[in-house]
């Protein structure tokens, strides 16, 4: 009989989390030219040096872009918290993000990775079932050159618990 995936047992809890421990994405993604283009259009962004490379080519030919099309920024940082999400949150959600740099341009045929610190973990005050994590987050392209860094936060729910919302009485 296989597993019900609603209710497996898998992934981080709370309790699992340790100050300090380090995750690196088991996979990499390879970015394409439609990854790019689609998620630009659909995220409505109307900046030309995402998907028309007439305009990259004369506007943008030096370095760093070179006359190529320039991946979103937050393509680039949905797939670099997504590649962690295994080893993080995938029994919580996130709470938001700080100190968001984008560090290097990423290219069509980039293939990010990731890896994330665990720098903060605490008990939450309104969910007693739940707690909230923070990780130091990278992302890197396959010549290890970082392109992306930030600290995002998550709430998780403690082992055998159920997400009633139900807060603490304060």
């Amino acid at each position: 009989m296989s597993e019900d995936p609603l209710h497996s047992e898998s992934g981080p809890y709370y309790e699992n989390f340790v100050l300090g421990t380090k995750f690196l994405s088991k996979v990499g993604r390879t970015i394409t030219e439609t990854d790019n283009i689609w998620f630009t259009l659909l995220t409505n962004n109307n900046n030309q040096i995402h998907f028309n490379k007439d305009y990259v080519q004369k506007t943008f030919p030096g370095e760093p872009f070179n006359g190529k099309l320039v991946v979103n920024g937050f393509l680039i940082l949905a797939i670099v918290a997504g590649l962690l999400v295994e080893y993080t949150s995938v029994n919580g959600f996130m709470l938001g993000l700080e100190n968001l740099k984008f560090l290097r341009p990423v290219f069509e045929g980039d293939t990010i990775y990731a890896e994330c610190t665990i720098s903060d973990i605490r008990e939450s005050n309104k969910y007693p079932q739940s707690g909230i994590v923070k990780v130091s987050t990278s992302g890197f392209n396959q010549r290890k050159e970082k392109i992306v860094e930030f600290d995002r936060t998550f709430m998780v729910r403690k082992k055998g618990s159920v997400w009633s919302g139900e807060r603490k009485n304060t």
